[in-house]
Formats: C-alpha cells, sequence, structure tokens
C-alpha cells in the first residue's frame, strides 16, 4: 500500500501541467508589454504563492494521519 501511494505521488510530482493563474486584468495589461518576460515572472509568483496553502493542509493531513495510527497501534 505504502509503495503504491508513493508510486502515485511521485507519477503526480513529474506530470504537471502549464497552468496560467493570472487574473484577466493582470494578463491585460502584461500582453501589452514585448517579450512577455514580466508576464511569465509573475505567472511563476502566482503559482508560487498557490502551493503553500496546499503544502499546510498536505502537512496536517500527514500529522493527524500519524497520530491517529499511533494510536491505534497503542491500542493493540
Amino acid at each position: 500500500m505504502k509503495r503504491t501511494v508513493f508510486i502515485v505521488l511521485v507519477v503526480l510530482t513529474i506530470a504537471v501541467l502549464p497552468a496560467d493563474a493570472q487574473c484577466a486584468m493582470c494578463r491585460a495589461v502584461l500582453e501589452s508589454e514585448e517579450g512577455g518576460e514580466a508576464a511569465k515572472g509573475i505567472n511563476n509568483g502566482i503559482m508560487y504563492l498557490m502551493i503553500f496553502p496546499y503544502l499546510l493542509i498536505g502537512g496536517i493531513g500527514y500529522f493527524v494521519y500519524r497520530s491517529r495510527q499511533k494510536a491505534k497501534n497503542d491500542r493493540n
């Protein structure tokens, strides 16, 4: 079971699809610029900031899972 979960997590980590996370106003302003380097930078920053809530929820979920497993093993 642990091996399957590990393999699924690795595949999900590797198989990343590109996504644009800009609002319509940011996109309109940045598309008018030549080259689009600022747009790429802002998009990368938004994606970077979006990952922290998922990391926090995942970390909390892991600690809850670990504490429940520990309590289950202590009862036996």
